[in-house]
């Protein structure tokens, strides 16, 4: 029996018969439309022999279409009703009951995923996007890849190069596990409720050799972290707090890092907040 898709119809009276009504606290807007979910799971190359983690699966439509590509899928929905219906959804559908897992969970509460899934895919909430994917990515070193539809402005903020205007805290801590990609752009009209923001999709693939170990990324992040609350000072003067307690300390510092102090940290890279770190 083929795997078959949710249509819209079916979508609103699932929800219904759930008594769920869509809500901006868990950043639910559920996709209705049966391109978009092949579209999503195309853009992350998902294939039979893959395992897959999704992050709010909401009524299934994403689901279905991961499934329908032959993959497994761990499911983590923190909405009871959702994470508890899904399972007969995806039966009724035609997907046999090994392939699915549901974890009935927050996401970010999450610390282990069954049968260590490579691929992510997901429509994340808008309001905990960019927590939940570095949380995933620093929990799960086996993730190897993944897509994820986002508001707009997050995906360019993830996949934003050092320079451009909006480079930031989130694009440099997600470099630190590797590349970011914009993978292609979401009509709002896909959606139920139709949102009032744009969404992309926003790929990754996490480099084969990590950049250093857990003690050395958190001196990253936090670095970062410094330099970004006070984007426009210069970074002699940013880090002054994290980098020896002066302006002269950080200097000298950055100086031995190979990082100009008078520079700015939207002009950095990864690899230049790595060196610093190091030190």
């Amino acid at each position: 029996m083929p795997v078959s898709l949710l249509g819209a119809a079916e979508i609103r009276r699932l929800a219904a018969d759930l008594d769920v009504t869509p809500t901006k606290k868990l950043g639910q807007n559920f996709v209705v439309d049966a391109n978009t979910v092949r579209k999503i799971v195309q853009a992350a190359r998902v294939s039979a022999s893959d395992r897959v983690v999704e992050i709010g699966p909401g009524l299934g439509s994403l689901t279905l279409a991961i499934l329908e590509a032959g993959a497994s899928v761990v499911a983590v929905e923190i909405d009871h009703r959702l994470a508890a219906r899904l399972p007969e959804t995806t039966a009724a559908h035609g997907v046999a009951e090994d392939r699915l897992t549901v974890i009935d969970a927050d996401a970010l509460q999450v610390r282990e995923l069954p049968g260590e899934p490579e691929v992510l895919v997901a429509n994340l909430p808008y309001n905990v996007s960019v927590p939940v994917l570095l949380h995933f990515l620093e929990t799960f070193p086996f993730l190897r890849r993944g897509v994820v539809m986002v508001q707009a402005e997050v995906g360019e903020r993830l996949a934003a190069p050092p320079g451009s205007k909006v480079y930031g805290a989130p694009s440099v801590k997600a470099a630190w596990y590797g590349p970011w990609r914009l993978a292609g752009t979401v009509s709002r009209q896909v959606f139920w409720p139709v949102p009032n923001v744009d969404s992309v999709l926003v790929g990754f693939e996490r480099d084969a050799v990590p950049r250093g170990d857990e003690e050395l990324r958190r001196r990253t992040f936090a670095i970062v972290d410094a330099a970004f609350q006070q984007r426009r000072k210069m970074l002699r003067q940013a880090l002054a707090g994290v980098l020896g307690g002066s302006a002269a300390a950080a200097s000298e510092a950055l100086e031995r890092a190979g990082v100009d102090p008078t520079s700015r940290g939207e002009q950095l890279s990864i690899d230049d907040f790595v060196r610093i770190a190091a030190l």
